[in-house]
């Protein structure tokens, strides 16, 4: 009952805060436009790279826009629904604001992720789609309900995942009362580095990106199951326990949050 409780005030606060974005539409219409330029210039990048290679190991160009398409969809989702933890806590902290929240008959984490929303997203979910269908076509993909669900259960791991990964920022920013750079290496860091598939990189990278912060297990093994070019020599059904990953992330990381907050100190704003 409580569950349903905290996502009943969830998506009430969200439709609130997306109600306040539109009293300046012409605001919001420009820094949408800004963030489609911003991650169309990064589908570029693909583009040119699958215009001068014909294939990246055993991935061809129309496997590379999957993979792009897929981190982009599933990143820009959290930072639109989850811009509490991933854009707003540490000023929350050094401001002194992260105080009001905790005399509220509600948990911390729960008012942190409705504290805050970012519709312009849309603008590089939008980006991150269009990759999506590109690479489906040409790859050509023959999709069935198990493959649609699988994709589905990937980007709804994946969120989870990333929103685990920022929340090691939000740990780190409790004892240090401001934003930890070094944690940025497993968010926007794995964002840019796992647009491609995880085979590309050194073995230093690979485990990495495997084990600290599983992108590759979240994303790229049921993406190449898709694909039907298996990333690992696994059997078929590891493509739908792989992405549990994600939500195992964030629970260990929620827990970890609660404990840090029993030491957190005002900033005295």
């Amino acid at each position: 009952m409580m569950g349903v409780k905290t996502l009943r005030l969830y998506l009430s606060s969200m439709g609130i805060l997306l109600k306040s974005q539109w009293q300046y539409p012409a605001s919001f219409l420009m820094q949408t436009l800004a963030q489609l330029v911003m991650e169309g210039g990064e589908m570029l990048a693909v583009v040119l790279l699958v215009d001068r290679f014909d294939h990246l190991n055993q991935w061809s160009g129309g496997d590379l826009y999957f993979f792009f398409g897929l981190m982009s969809v599933t990143f820009y989702l959290t930072e639109c629904f989850g811009r509490g933890i991933t854009g707003q806590f540490p000023s929350m902290v050094r401001m002194g604001h992260l105080d009001t929240l905790l005399v509220r008959p509600r948990g911390i984490l729960t008012q942190v992720m409705c504290s805050a929303v970012d519709p312009r997203r849309v603008a590089c979910i939008a980006v991150g789609a269009v990759s999506l269908a590109l690479g489906s076509r040409m790859a050509q993909v023959h999709w069935t309900l198990p493959k649609a669900l699988l994709l589905l259960e990937s980007v709804f791991c994946g969120f989870f995942l990333i929103l685990g990964l920022f929340l090691t920022e939000a740990i780190l920013c409790i004892h240090s009362v401001k934003s930890v750079e070094i944690a940025n290496t497993l968010t926007y860091g794995g964002r840019s580095a796992c647009q491609y598939p995880v085979d590309a990189f050194p073995r230093p990278l690979r485990v990495l990106f495997t084990v600290a912060a599983p992108f590759a297990l979240v994303m790229h093994v049921p993406a190449s199951r898709i694909l039907e070019k298996p990333l690992f020599p696994w059997p078929t059904w590891t493509a739908w326990l792989c992405p549990l990953a994600g939500p195992a992330v964030f629970g260990l990381m929620a827990f970890l949050f609660s404990r840090a907050m029993r030491s957190y100190r005002s900033a005295g704003s």
